[in-house]
């Protein structure tokens, strides 16, 4: 059986997720909680020695880092596609998923909280600041890409899913869940509803799966 370590409120695990239950890969949820530190014990460092989440095991490997794990996934099971058929639009949705990936998630991570709280004493109210502030600033980039690309789309490349929304909605879901207006954002928030309809998105969301 293959399996997905994963922890309902990581984003970056939400679209594994995501990714695994549009292409139908049948596999095993084992949750790590990353509240009681479970991603520290030595069995889980056995798997990443970095103790984050999402790890994806199958019969040839164990792989760590989200987009890592999309494109195997992607060159492994081709069908349904997460990359678009022309060049361009490839390289648009590995755009949009590394600004989502390497750019707004790194900064509001679990262990960048935790750090800023424990290590560093900042305070909630000025914690909150810190992680409205690097959303804010990624959606503002990410909507003004969307217009850019005239006419708006159904999905963040045309009228397909793809790899962008795969890394986009799960990001959505943590601005909503810590209280950034995502209305504010229209075709941000348009994809959001249409990727929400569709069972991949809606059936690994968080509030669905439970915790851990």
């Amino acid at each position: 059986m293959f399996e997905l370590h994963d922890f309902s409120r990581s984003s970056a695990a939400y679209r594994v997720r995501i990714a695994l239950a549009y292409k139908g890969v049948d596999h095993q949820r084992v949750g790590v909680d990353l509240v009681r530190g479970e991603q520290h014990e030595a069995d889980f460092r056995s798997l990443n020695p970095q103790g984050l989440v999402p790890v994806y095991s199958d019969e040839t490997l164990h792989l760590s880092q989200s987009l890592a794990i999309l494109e195997y996934l992607e060159e492994r099971y081709p069908q349904p596609p997460l990359l678009p058929a022309s060049r361009e639009g490839r390289a648009r949705a590995r755009q949009l998923a590394s600004l989502v990936a390497c750019d707004v998630h790194p900064l509001n991570g679990f262990r960048v909280h935790v750090y800023l709280r424990d290590a560093l004493g900042v305070d909630m109210r000025r914690r909150r600041a810190w992680f409205l502030h690097w959303l804010a600033e990624g959606f503002d980039a990410i909507e003004l890409w969307l217009a850019a690309q005239g006419n708006p789309p159904r999905f963040c490349v045309g009228d397909a899913v793809s790899l962008a929304d795969v890394c986009l909605v799960p990001q959505v879901e943590v601005a909503r869940r810590n209280g950034l207006d995502v209305d504010d954002y229209p075709r941000i928030a348009a994809i959001e509803r249409a990727c929400m309809a569709l069972p991949a998105f809606r059936d690994t969301h968080p509030d669905v799966i439970g915790a851990p």
